[in-house]
């Protein structure tokens, strides 16, 4: 018998983004796991991701048991108004592809708590099952990075949504462990999966124990390289102005990336009159990693926001994996993870300069291998992992449509554990 899923993600290859990888590792895993008795239909955007990279994509692929729809959505500069008008048009794409359909079960995957609730929606009206994977806890984060007044009102408004969508959920995976403390509490007695990001293939090349970054014939300057998003969340015009005005003489900053946040940074940089910091567009992850190969460290800083104490960014995978010396102004539950589980890299609290040039002073300018991170973290293992609770979960639905009592091994279930104990099964779980 054919399970029939359809999964929806804002994001998808080849547009570059953390959701549209962990979705496209998804579909791989489903397909390698039972491919031939698994029917799935991907609902998407073309590639919108930064409006500075541009990549052509077919509006329907299809391949065996795979259809992959991509709708066109306008244009944004991840501003919310824009935003807003690009879901729009996704949701009524969605809504119109999948008019008549049946299927089993819907996975969602959604940052912005939009795609969940769009999910949510599908299923109640197709009447399937629904597996939730929430990437950012969107309702707190709201109350800062807008305005008291309108974060007040956003809150207002999007809590009662949250709460709707958690509660028409078959399965809801949190990929931070750090999101546990907020969904236990307001929403007891539901069970939360684990299955955070992990190290993708492509960076998982074989490691070898190398010589010092730094010698003669290097140059005066470090190269630190930041990669990703450049928006309110990251705050780089916050700290990079001061801290790269008072490395002058030791640090050249390589920012590649896009975001809401980049004219601002650009603004500030020439207030400062900085000038040992160049940005380049977004790039493709084989181009990205031709680069890390050329740092002498990787950088990456969280904006000083309550929320993001309980974020663990995709990022500190993809870092991890290079084995290059990292820098990071980071707090709460991801600090903790980093500082447990990365060898060699230095952290700060975020926006505090003078920490983060403390912490470059403590950073080992040397390759330092983590095969044992690379490993534990793989996204392929994580990923057949979930792919067999998805197609359980899918089954458990039809079960119970049908008043089947057929026995189902239950995935892994973390509700009660807090955040060190979840992250301690899950890797014991992946080793």
């Amino acid at each position: 018998m054919t399970t029939r899923i359809l999964l929806l993600s804002f994001y998808y290859a080849p547009d570059l983004s953390a959701g549209s990888f962990r979705a496209e590792a998804l579909v791989k895993a489903l397909r390698a796991e039972h491919g031939e008795f698994v029917e799935i239909e991907v609902i998407t955007t073309q590639p919108n991701r930064y409006h500075s990279y541009k990549e052509s994509a077919g509006s329907v692929e299809r391949s065996a048991q795979l259809t992959i729809h991509r709708i066109d959505v306008p244009g944004h500069r991840s501003g919310i108004r824009d935003q807003a008008r690009a879901f729009a048009s996704f949701a009524i794409g969605a809504l119109r592809l999948t008019r008549g359909r049946k299927y089993d079960l819907i996975f969602a995957t959604s940052s912005r708590l939009m795609t969940a609730s769009l999910g949510a929606l599908l299923a109640r009206r197709i009447g399937c099952g629904l597996y939730l994977d929430i990437r950012d806890i969107f309702v707190d984060t709201l109350r800062e990075v807008l305005p008291p007044r309108w974060g007040r009102l956003a809150t207002s408004v999007f809590w009662p949504i949250e709460r709707w969508t958690i509660g028409k959920a078959s399965r809801v995976n949190l990929i931070s462990p750090g999101f546990l403390p907020y969904f236990s509490t307001r929403y007891p007695g539901r069970e939360f999966t684990l299955y955070t990001n992990g190290v993708d293939d492509l960076f998982m090349a074989p490691t070898a124990d190398q010589p010092l970054l730094i010698g003669q014939d290097r140059p005066t300057r470090l190269e630190v390289v930041y990669a990703g998003n450049i928006g309110a969340g990251q705050g780089l015009d916050i700290i990079l102005p001061e801290l790269a005005q008072k490395l002058t003489d030791k640090v050249v900053f390589h920012l590649i990336g896009a975001g809401s946040g980049l004219e601002l940074l650009k603004a500030a940089l020439a207030k400062a009159q900085v000038e040992n910091v160049r940005i380049s567009s977004p790039m493709k992850r084989e181009q990205l990693l031709k680069v890390y190969d050329q740092a002498d460290i990787l950088f990456l800083h969280l904006n000083n926001f309550k929320a993001f104490r309980r974020v663990l960014p995709s990022k500190l995978f993809e870092y991890a994996a290079t084995n290059k010396p990292i820098w990071g102004g980071l707090s709460g539950y991801a600090g903790r993870f980093a500082q447990k589980q990365i060898k060699n890299i230095a952290l700060f609290a975020p926006c505090d300069a003078q920490g983060a040039i403390e912490a470059l002073e403590r950073l080992r300018l040397e390759t330092t291998p983590r095969q044992d991170f690379v490993e534990a973290f793989s996204r392929q293992r994580i990923k057949a992992m979930m792919a067999k609770d998805v197609l359980q979960m899918s089954s458990k639905y039809l079960a119970r449509s049908s008043a089947s009592k057929a026995e189902l091994i239950n995935g892994p279930v973390f509700e009660s554990d807090g955040e060190q104990g979840a992250l301690s099964k899950l890797s014991s779980r992946l080793s």
